[in-house]
């Protein structure tokens, strides 16, 4: 589960730089970052619109469009903005990484940050397998990143990418 080194094939890149795929333990701690930034942020809000009465044990399903907002749509809108303008949420920023096109280098558009979002939905249900297959793969993608086409490199490692054809 350590990170894996890429070196592109000197004819297509313009300089010899490496790619550093961001690894397992990296992620994970971009991954805790980002949960404990969004409870900051939704915690607050739900308390706001609803009270104590939001988090009593009794409490099941939505509670209406604000509900809705505050758990669903806001952390999409956060975490998809963050991938396309700053190709990285704030906890891959303190972790030093970037999520990228594979095939690009370049930033993330919409439609595959979308696509990637909810990507983890197919990584997590089956018992968080395609999270974990980030430890096990060769350029540490996980099954959202499989489907996306994205990878997740070390910041500053990409610029060999963008030249070079990493499939």
């Amino acid at each position: 589960m350590t990170e894996d080194h890429f070196s592109p094939p000197a004819a297509d890149i313009e300089q010899n730089t490496t790619v550093v795929y961001a690894g397992f333990w990296r992620r994970i701690g971009a991954a805790l970052i980002d949960t404990v930034l969004a409870l900051l942020i939704m915690l607050p809000l739900l308390f706001v619109f609803f009270g104590t009465s939001y988090f009593d044990d009794d409490q099941y399903g939505l509670s209406g469009p604000i509900d809705i907002f505050i758990n669903y749509v806001l952390p999409i809108t956060l975490t998809v903005f963050f991938w396309m303008v700053f190709k990285a949420t704030p906890g891959k920023m303190v972790m030093g990484c970037e999520v990228i096109n594979a095939k690009t280098g370049e930033k993330l558009g919409l439609g595959r940050s979308i696509v990637r979002y909810f990507g983890y939905m197919v990584s997590t249900i089956p018992l968080c397998l395609g999270l974990f297959w980030v430890g096990i793969d060769k350029r540490k993608q996980g099954w959202h990143d499989k489907i996306a086409g994205t990878l997740v490199v070390r910041k500053g490692s990409a610029a060999s990418v963008k030249n070079s054809n990493v499939q």
